[in-house]
């Protein structure tokens, strides 16, 4: 899309590598409480961060913004020091309901207070194709008075979390609607469902129904059939009927981190059509 990455912030060793490798000249940061944004004024035109989700996950605890890996408050500081014109967030469908979606609604309303219209949107990756449902939570934020980073073409930084508790919530603004190329379902932030299932919840669905820039239905994403996606691992035991002095290898650490990393990491297809609706949105108000 002819962005610059133009810095990255990522605690894990492992990842701090892979980020490397896939952005070499972007500035690396590891913790973000040591991250100080206010460098990057006026630099940066989106900021994206997908804040940790353990905290909010049904897979987990649930405590929430008690939960000490819980670095909304952190991010919503970067975003204060940085300034971008653009914020994109992502999370698991359990910070819906996480206290009665209180805690969505913080980082709604903490967004808003900054001067920001925010749009969140549920997008699963069956949506671009992928043979599982993995719905997650997309919280698109926009300044439209911000400069940005337009004039050193500084586009895109990466950094997890942020800071708004106890915040008294500001009167919701009107909200401009970004349009995605895929079938989003929009989030109301005055009725919730209830489910916070992430993986299986009715947020997830898609239609398959995309839209170019100029808002003309394009031809239907044809769903695909997963007949030949395995159901299992591809080495799986006695499901693949392995000898038993071969059930049981060890697997590398190079290959725990990975498959870790993959765990914690967001579908980048999915990232990609929202970047791709905001160069659309910003092309046209340039026009």
């Amino acid at each position: 899309m002819g962005w610059t990455n133009l810095f990255t912030c990522e605690v894990d060793a492992f990842c701090r590598t892979v980020l490397a490798h896939h952005f070499p000249n972007a500035i690396p940061y590891a913790d973000i409480k040591n991250l100080d944004a206010t460098a990057h004024l006026g630099r940066v035109d989106i900021l994206t961060g997908g804040f940790p989700c353990q905290p909010y996950s049904n897979a987990g605890k649930r405590r929430g913004k008690h939960d000490p890996r819980d670095l909304w408050p952190e991010m919503l500081r970067v975003v204060r020091e940085c300034a971008p014109r653009w914020v994109v967030g992502e999370n698991v469908l359990g910070l819906l309901t996480w206290s009665d979606g209180l805690r969505f609604e913080e980082v709604c309303a903490s967004l808003e207070a900054e001067g920001y219209e925010v749009q969140p949107f549920v997008l699963p990756a069956s949506g671009v194709g992928a043979p599982h449902r993995r719905p997650r939570v997309w919280v698109v934020a926009h300044a439209p008075s911000r400069t940005g980073g337009r004039a050193t073409g500084e586009v895109q930084g990466t950094p997890r979390s942020t800071h708004a508790d106890g915040q008294e919530q500001p009167k919701r603004s009107a909200r401009k609607q970004v349009q995605l190329p895929l079938e989003p379902t929009p989030i109301r932030r005055d009725a919730s469902d209830g489910n916070g299932d992430d993986s299986q919840g009715g947020h997830g669905q898609s239609t398959h129904r995309r839209q170019g820039a100029d808002g003309r239905d394009k031809a239907p994403r044809k769903p695909s059939d997963w007949k030949a996606f395995p159901t299992f691992a591809p080495i799986c035991g006695g499901d693949d009927g392995l000898p038993e002095r071969l059930d049981g290898l060890t697997v590398s650490k190079w290959k725990r981190e990975a498959v870790k990393a993959y765990g914690n990491a967001i579908v980048p297809q999915v990232a990609f059509e929202i970047f791709q609706a905001i160069q659309a949105y910003e092309d046209g108000a340039r026009v």
